[in-house]
């Protein structure tokens, strides 16, 4: 399997923290966003290698971070090329110039590097071997009115088939929220470059998941334990304040 971690963000809405620092280089418990990632990713079995597609601005900040991190497997730090929001590729679009410039032939992981979580990817992991089958790892966030700022996954009870999956929605139909964490077995990856060439949105992955419900088998694994989403300067300090490696 392989692992692609999209940062060629400019999280705007974190300055003046991330006027000159990736928000996925910012510290929380004495270690940055991605190196708790990392940990985590780590932890799975036959990873063959990760790519992180940062954009122009940040790409020696991570080309750096990585050459003084101490990796368990072959860690690659991509250049999308884009200087700011106005020519940035989008989430979807940073994936597929990683699965086209690694030529990414094989079980795909895509997490985003903007997730901070204390639990093991494991039971998602052998959730996704079980089905193999796109596998979106979800949160049950409790609040409509949070939900409504997220991606919202309804899966059925039983089976845990997506049944429906919408951005940000005005009347969300669940509080299950995306984690922005992706299993993609090996003939799925194709779907990605698919909606790229339909004129799918780029911003997003939630998109193409919206696209493939009630197309595609596509599953929703919930975990329960904490999740932060690092979108706000509130939210990165609840993070530095609860958050447990």
């Amino acid at each position: 399997m392989q692992v692609i971690i999209p940062v060629a963000g400019y999280a705007t809405r974190l300055f003046p923290l991330t006027k000159d620092k990736p928000k996925a280089l910012l510290d929380v418990k004495g270690k940055t966003i991605l190196e708790h990632i990392l940990k985590r990713i780590e932890d799975l079995p036959n990873i063959s290698s990760i790519s992180i597609v940062s954009n122009a601005k940040f790409f020696s900040h991570f080309d750096d971070f990585v050459k003084g991190y101490n990796a368990k497997v072959s860690i690659n730090v991509l250049n999308d090329g884009t200087t700011s929001n106005d020519d940035r590729l989008g989430q979807i679009g940073d994936i597929q110039l990683a699965i086209e410039e690694q030529g990414i032939n094989e079980d795909l992981l895509l997490i985003s590097g903007d997730n901070l979580f204390n639990f093991s990817l494991m039971p998602a992991y052998n959730f996704f071997k079980e089905k193999n089958a796109i596998v979106n790892a979800l949160y049950d966030i409790k609040d409509l009115e949070a939900a409504k700022e997220l991606g919202v996954m309804s899966i059925d009870p039983v089976s845990s088939i997506v049944t429906d999956f919408e951005e940000k929605p005005v009347e969300p139909k669940s509080t299950n929220v995306s984690l922005g964490i992706y299993f993609f077995p090996k003939d799925s990856v194709k779907e990605i470059k698919a909606f790229l060439d339909r004129g799918g949105k780029p911003d997003k992955i939630g998109y193409l998941m919206a696209e493939l419900t009630g197309k595609k088998a596509l599953f929703g694994f919930v975990y329960e334990q904490k999740w932060f989403d690092i979108g706000v300067p509130i939210a990165l300090e609840k993070a530095r304040n609860e958050f447990e490696p």
